[in-house]
C-alpha cells in the first residue's frame, strides 16, 4: 500500500528549541516531505507563538494535500510534560513561564491529536524508530548541546516517571563542593561541565589557570565555543585535548552511575559536541570502563546517533505523533 492510498498518511513533527522551532511533515517510513521553521523567541505570549507557528505550518500542510492528510502532531520541547501536554517553567523560552498547555493550543487550531515530550525523549524515540537504536529495548540517549538532555528507554518504553519529568540526567550533581552554578538553581550539575557551554567554560578556566601554549590563546576567551575547542584539538592542541579528556572523563563516570539503575545495552550520543568524534568518545569509553561496576564492564556500546542532526528531533517528535494516532 502506498502512502497516497492511506487516508491520513502524514504526521507533523515539531522540534521546539530555545532558538528555532523546526516543523516537518513526515510519512510512516520517516521521510520528511516538507519542512519550515520560525524563531522560537520574540513573542510576548504563547498565543502569539502558536499563531505564528500555524501560519508557517499552513504553507507546508497545503504542499502535502491539506489538513485532511494529517493524522496527528508530535512536539519535542524543553520542560515538556508528556502526560499533560504542557511546557512547564521553561526558563530559556521567554513566553514559556508558568504552565503552557501547548498540545491543546495546537490541537485546537489544527483539529488533530497532539502529543508532546521533552526534546531528549523525542530524540530517543526518533533513534529507536529510525536510527541506530532500532531493535534495542534498553538504551540511554544523551543529547549534548546547550544543555545535557537524556531519554531513558527500559524494556522498549521511555521512562517518564509519575509526573512526566523523569530522566533529567543532565542534572545529576557531579561536584558537590564548589560546583558550577546551573540554570536549574543548584550547583555542580553534569550539564554545567559536559554541555557545549560547559566545554567552553572549561576552556576559559584552563586558559586562566595553566600556562600551556594553545591555539585558543589567540582568541577572545569570552567568545570561545566548543567548536573552537574541537578544531584546536583536531590540530593536536594539547590544552584543547585536555579539555575533551576532562569532559569525556566526567561523562564516562556519569554513564557508569546511570548503568547501575537501568543496565543499558547502549549509550547513544547526539548533538554538536559529538562532532568531535573520537576526541570525546574515547575518553568517555575509557572512564566508563574504569568506573562501572565489574558486572557491567564490557557490555555497553557507545554509539553516535545515526540520524542527521537537522532532522533527528523532528523525526522523534513525529514518532510521538504516530504513537498517539495509534491509540
Amino acid at each position: 500500500m502506498n502512502e497516497l492510498s492511506i487516508p491520513k498518511p502524514y504526521v507533523i513533527g515539531l522540534d521546539l528549541g530555545g532558538t528555532n522551532s523546526v516543523f516537518g511533515i513526515v510519512d510512516s517510513r520517516g521521510e520528511i516531505k516538507a519542512t519550515t521553521a520560525i524563531k522560537t523567541q520574540g513573542f510576548a505570549t504563547a498565543e502569539e507563538y502558536v499563531d505564528a507557528a500555524i501560519e508557517a505550518l499552513q504553507v507546508i500542510i497545503e504542499q502535502v494535500g491539506g489538513i485532511e492528510k494529517i493524522k496527528a502532531m508530535g512536539i519535542g520541547a524543553p520542560n515538556a510534560n508528556f502526560y499533560k501536554g504542557t511546557i512547564e517553567h521553561a526558563a530559556n523560552i521567554n513566553w514559556g513561564k508558568g504552565i503552557i498547555p501547548l498540545a491543546n493550543m495546537f490541537g485546537d487550531k489544527l483539529g488533530v491529536p497532539v502529543a508532546m515530550t521533552n526534546d531528549a525523549n523525542a530524540a530517543a524515540i526518533g533513534e529507536m524508530t529510525y536510527g541506530v537504536a532500532r531493535g534495542m529495548k534498553n538504551f540511554i540517549m544523551i543529547t549534548l548541546g546547550t544543555g545535557v538532555g537524556s531519554g531513558i528507554v527500559v524494556n522498549g518504553q521511555l521512562v517518564y516517571g509519575h509526573d512526566g519529568f523523569a530522566g533529567e540526567l543532565g542534572h545529576i550533581i557531579m561536584r558537590r563542593d564548589d560546583g558550577r552554578p546551573c540554570g536549574c538553581g543548584r550547583t555542580g550539575c553534569l550539564e554545567t561541565y559536559c554541555s557545549a557551554t560547559g566545554v567552553a567554560r572549561t576552556a576559559r578556566e584552563l586558559l586562566a589557570t595553566t600556562g600551556k601554549q594553545s591555539l585558543l590563546r589567540d582568541m577572545d576567551p569570552d567568545k570561545i565555543t566548543s567548536l573552537d575547542v574541537s578544531i584546536a584539538a583536531s590540530k593536536g592542541d594539547e590544552l584543547a585535548n585536555d579539555i575533551f579528556r576532562f569532559t569525556g572523563k566526567m561523562l564516562g563516570e556519569a554513564c557508569a552511575d546511570f548503568t547501575a539503575f537501568s543496565s543499558p545495552e547502549a549509550f547513544i550520543f547526539f548533538g554538536g559536541l559529538v562532532k568531535a568524534g573520537s576526541l570525546i568518545m574515547n575518553p568517555i569509553r575509557e572512564a566508563y570502563e574504569e568506573s562501572v561496576m565489574p558486572i557491567f564492564r564490557g557490555k555497553a556500546q557507545f554509539l553516535i546517533s545515526g540520524l542527521d542532526g537537522a532532522s533527528a528531533a523532528v523525526l522523534g517528535a513525529s514518532a510521538i505523533g504516530w504513537d498517539i494516532s495509534a491509540t
